[in-house]
């Protein structure tokens, strides 16, 4: 079965403009430059020192970015490009497994429609450019829902278990993929003419192949107290629920940047379209778009139904829109996909612009310059001081990047005794440091915050014998200060008492 009559609407569409094609041709060639051009970004170090450590899972996510990372930088070297580049491998394997899905639901105009808005999204130049979770996750998502569709509608009954496999996969990336297994049943109890299956053994096949490819994970986390499922769940909940109403415009606003205005107004117009025409009887709707919105709805309206409460990331919608913008796809006509790229090109040239000259500032960590340069002064401590060894403590970002850099482990703020992500689960135990002296190196993310800054050195006095200041690391283009870091001498290193490790 196929879904030619969801998209008997574009059986006819006309050709896409010039100026579209155009604009595809010039943001190409801008992420293809931007892989060389960007710096390294603390997410790319951070999900790369996991490889340097190989387990099952890790304390954050489980190990599919790591295994990413570390055959990119096997082939090529450790270096900045490689990771960029093994992200836009992966990305453009998920644009190809979803043009294939969509070319199962929509006519082929309609597929190079929905290719042509997945591809315009800042989201895909994020998945190709900074190493995160959700770059192995939406290719292994747009695998399961590729498989699963030919499971169903296609009954070709061995697909259930690639489905399996693939679902399995996805959790070995994040864990958001647990919507996968439960989008699957929704759209069998929803399906009056798929609901049948559920009495076939099929889809419990597919679980089943879900349940033994998800179990590196189960292993770790039993292994380890069921830090990261803690850590992911009750500990999230606890430390993180909020009533702020507000919270809802930023999460629109980010949604916004990165699937451009137009595409994301389409979804929610379409969303409410398609509830005033069926109400509460979605399960009357065709096969093919019920079978996309099962993977669509429950991911994208939860996360918006739960942003009053707790602040929704910018990437956790991401597995969304592989479906949703198949479904909407089919009423895109050529203006509004113009509009989407016009948007598109703006934002990619002031990506561009920002990359390269760097003409406003960030004030964070999570940024790409500097930090190329800060390795080379740290190395120059490191030969200074060749005893001593490297610290920082703001969560993980100046370690992560530093350990990348340089040759030897750059320890985060378990140093002092405070939760440091998968930095507790190293096999380099601090108590091992006891005695020596060490280099403590402190991010001024805006470049004016040194009082804050300096006053953390109270605490750094709890766990050695004297602390004392060096000369900063300033990060300048010209006359201008990039970025900013704080340098401190400590001696005689006091760990603290070891304690269980904590799950917050």
């Amino acid at each position: 079965m196929s879904g030619s009559g969801f998209s008997t609407q574009l059986s006819h569409a006309k050709g896409i403009g010039n100026a579209i094609w155009a604009a595809v041709i010039i943001i190409t060639a801008l992420r293809l430059a931007f892989i060389w051009q960007m710096g390294l970004m603390p997410q790319d170090a951070y999900y790369h020192l996991y490889g340097e450590y190989p387990a099952l899972s890790y304390f954050d996510h489980p190990s599919a970015i790591a295994w990413v990372l570390q055959a990119a930088t096997s082939i090529f070297g450790k270096k900045v490009f490689a990771i960029k580049l093994a992200d836009t491998v992966v990305t453009l394997g998920t644009l190809l497994v979803f043009y294939r899905l969509s070319l199962h639901v929509l006519s082929r105009a309609g597929s190079r429609n929905a290719l042509l808005l997945l591809y315009s999204t800042l989201m895909v130049t994020i998945l190709s450019l900074v190493s995160t979770p959700d770059t192995p996750l939406l290719l292994f998502w747009a695998l399961s829902l590729l498989c699963l569709y030919r499971a169903i509608f296609l009954e070709r009954k061995w697909y259930w278990l690639w489905t399996g496999i693939a679902m399995g996969l996805a959790f070995n990336s994040k864990y958001t993929a647990l919507f996968l297994p439960f989008g699957m049943m929704l759209y069998l109890v929803l399906s009056r003419p798929h609901r049948p299956l559920l009495l076939s053994p099929w889809p419990w096949l597919s679980l089943c192949g879900f349940g033994v490819v998800s179990l590196p994970v189960v292993i770790w986390n039993v292994q380890h107290g069921f830090a990261s499922f803690r850590f992911q769940s009750s500990a999230r909940v606890s430390s993180g629920l909020q009533l702020n109403p507000l919270d809802v415009l930023g999460v629109i606003g980010h949604q916004a940047a990165i699937l451009m205005p137009v595409l994301l107004f389409a979804l929610v117009y379409f969303i409410y379209r398609m509830v005033r025409k069926y109400r509460w009887h979605i399960g009357r709707l065709p096969s093919p778009q019920l079978f996309l919105l099962c993977f669509f709805l429950p991911v994208f309206l939860g996360f918006f139904i739960i942003s009053p409460v707790y602040w929704v990331k910018l990437n956790w919608m991401m597995p969304a829109y592989v479906s949703g913008i198949i479904w909407v796809a089919v009423w895109f006509r050529e203006k509004y996909l113009r509009w989407q790229w016009i948007c598109s090109l703006v934002v990619h040239l002031a990506l561009a612009v920002e990359i390269i000259w760097y003409p406003v500032p960030v004030n964070s960590d999570d940024v790409w310059v500097g930090w190329d340069g800060l390795a080379v002064q740290a190395g120059t401590l490191e030969r200074q001081y060749p005893g001593d060894f490297i610290f920082s403590a703001d969560d993980y970002k100046t370690s992560a990047v530093l350990t990348f850099y340089l040759d030897s482990l750059v320890y985060s703020r378990n140093v002092l005794g405070m939760p440091a992500l998968q930095f507790d689960y190293i096999r380099e135990d601090v108590q091992a440091l006891a005695g020596r002296n060490a280099i403590f190196i402190n991010s001024v993310p805006d470049n004016t915050g040194f009082k804050d800054e300096q006053a953390f050195t109270e605490v750094l006095r709890r766990y050695f014998s004297t602390v004392s200041s060096l000369p900063p690391i300033v990060i300048r283009k010209g006359d201008r200060v990039l970025r900013t870091f704080l340098v401190y001498r400590c001696t005689d290193y006091r760990p603290p008492v070891k304690q269980k490790i904590p799950f917050q």
